[in-house]
């Protein structure tokens, strides 16, 4: 069901756990009961470090893993234009059914770049459209 580079993501997921004095911190989830929480440490506006927590299927935790890759060393505008295809597209495809779960990395991601703007006086970025 889950192509080798899932697998991997899923058996060794990147960059697991808390950073205790996060910059930013963000959770989603969606119906299926994928939780993410991501963790950012952020210095000249850029992603110096980044952690996660994901409860949820084989996908999911691949998704959680590939996206924080993928977001690490970034700064927070290239960040948030990190889409969900972009995520799934890493993981060299998920299965049917499963896109969801890289909706959620998406989501966390802009809950903790939010939640980083906010506490620094800065306005929201805008959503995708």
């Amino acid at each position: 069901m889950y192509n080798k580079k899932v697998m991997d993501h899923f058996m060794n997921p990147r960059n697991v756990g808390e950073i205790e004095d996060a910059d930013g911190i963000g959770e989603a989830g969606n119906p299926h009961g994928d939780h993410m929480k991501i963790f950012l440490k952020i210095r000249d506006d850029r992603i110096e470090d980044v952690k996660f927590k994901t409860f949820g299927c084989a996908a999911a935790i691949a998704s959680s893993s590939m996206a924080t890759e993928l977001i690490k060393g970034k700064t927070l505008k290239e960040a948030w234009e990190l889409t969900n295809d972009a995520v799934a597209e890493a993981l060299e495809g998920l299965p049917p059914g499963k896109l969801e779960c890289s909706v959620v990395s998406r989501e966390a991601i802009h809950s903790a770049i939010s939640e980083y703007r906010k506490k620094q006086g800065l306005e929201p970025l805008p959503e995708q459209k």
